[in-house]
């Protein structure tokens, strides 16, 4: 039987990564997997010990607590305190729920706290499946676009914040009541700094907006760059809802398990979303993710560590082409003449990488993204003449600075 697609359906975009991993998983040879966010980066051994026990615990098997085990609760709220340098205190109790992974955590915090219509102020470029969850809750996405300097860092521009805010109401009719924004952000790894933070805590206290921070790749950060917690701010803890993912920084992307942590007044509707959507991940995973969380200081640097010297190898592989240099997270962003088209010819030469129809207005369709988790740097090397040939660039401008 036919049937027509739903407007809300109509309005998503493909996320592309899904279609090129299909074609890089067919391939029988061994092609640079650079289109997803897998990392063959394996998780802290503790999660997995502790997986292995929990597979057998009659208390893991199971769908309760609704809002997520007490213990890893816990854990997160006391996790993002401490990224505020425990300026705010969150309770485990009173300030946190699990979710079934930090984009489910993104996607029930917009259900209970944005109205349909209302705009939702996000970075140019960002990845499309969080563009997509603001469509689906019936918000409009405000994309304010980074700047792109080629072999530089991007930068926030926080100078026209407040601009860019007013002229989008006057121009679209859009009212932006709130703020979805990551550092280092998916996918450009751009980083904000603390007059970023500040800049956006201004215009959130004066206009009275919330801000939904993404903190999955918050301590991945490069050049010894500081975590800035927006909610450190004063006048921000009010207004700053915090989403964790185990996916990132632990590397429990199977486990599938994240955490929303932000102000008593919003939990208990996040909470009843969250009940009315995908509930918790497994007791299985949540007991993983808290040992992981609670011993992960020392594992995230070291992980860190190996993202920098991957992100600094494929820098100077791709000295003097038109890259957006990351200042953390693991991915980065090549200007090229047709993303789709680009990301074809790679294929020929077996880089496999999305192309960002969808992820930008202004860095969208020309742009495509290289993910630097899932490949070693001895495998990496050479990738340099590869992007050349396929993209046919001849000439090597001044080498890119780090």
């Amino acid at each position: 039987m036919a049937r027509r697609r739903t407007t809300r359906v109509q309005s998503l975009t493909g996320i592309g990564v899904d279609r090129m991993g299909t074609l890089a998983a067919q391939k029988e040879a061994s092609p640079l997997r650079m289109e997803n966010l897998d990392t063959d980066v394996p998780p802290h051994p503790i999660a997995l010990e502790v997986t292995a026990t929990a597979i057998s615990s009659k208390e893991d098997n199971s769908y309760l607590p609704f809002i997520g085990q007490l213990g890893l609760r816990k854990a997160a709220a006391a996790h993002v305190s401490r990224m505020t340098g425990d300026v705010t205190q969150y309770s485990g109790e009173k300030n946190c729920v699990i979710t079934a992974g930090g984009l489910s955590g993104v996607l029930n915090t917009l259900f209970a706290t944005v109205e349909p219509g209302e705009g939702v102020l996000m970075t140019d470029p960002t990845y499309v499946g969080l563009i997509n969850r603001v469509k689906l809750v019936g918000a409009i996405p405000v994309l304010l676009p980074l700047e792109f300097r080629a072999g530089n860092f991007w930068r926030f521009p926080r100078e026209k914040l407040l601009q860019f805010i007013e002229s989008s109401r006057n121009r679209d009719g859009i009212r932006i009541t709130a703020f979805l924004l990551s550092s280092p952000a998916l996918p450009s790894g751009a980083y904000l700094d603390e007059e970023d933070w500040q800049a956006v805590a201004d215009v959130c206290i004066s206009r009275d907006l919330l801000l939904i921070y993404d903190a999955a790749f918050e301590r991945l950060l490069f050049e010894n760059r500081s975590v800035v917690h927006p909610a450190s701010i004063p006048g921000m803890e009010q207004r700053t809802i915090t989403i964790g993912s185990a996916s990132k920084e632990l590397r429990l992307i199977g486990w599938r398990v994240g955490w929303v942590v932000g102000p008593m007044w919003a939990m208990s509707d996040i909470q009843l979303v969250g009940m009315a959507n995908v509930v918790v991940p497994v007791g299985i995973a949540q007991k993983a993710a808290q040992a992981a969380l609670e011993d992960s200081d020392k594992d995230c640097l070291e992980f860190t560590k190996e993202l920098q010297a991957r992100r600094d190898l494929l820098m100077e592989e791709l000295t003097g082409l038109p890259v957006g240099i990351p200042a953390g997270g693991w991915s980065f962003v090549l200007r090229v003449e047709n993303g789709k088209e680009a990301s074809s010819a790679l294929m020929e030469e077996g880089v496999y990488v999305t192309p960002m129809t969808g992820w930008g207005e202004v860095h969208g369709e020309h742009f495509i993204r290289f993910v630097f988790s899932n490949e070693p740097c001895h495998r990496l090397k050479g990738i340099g003449m590869k992007v050349r040939a396929a993209l046919k660039y001849s000439q090597v401008e001044p080498k890119t600075a780090l």
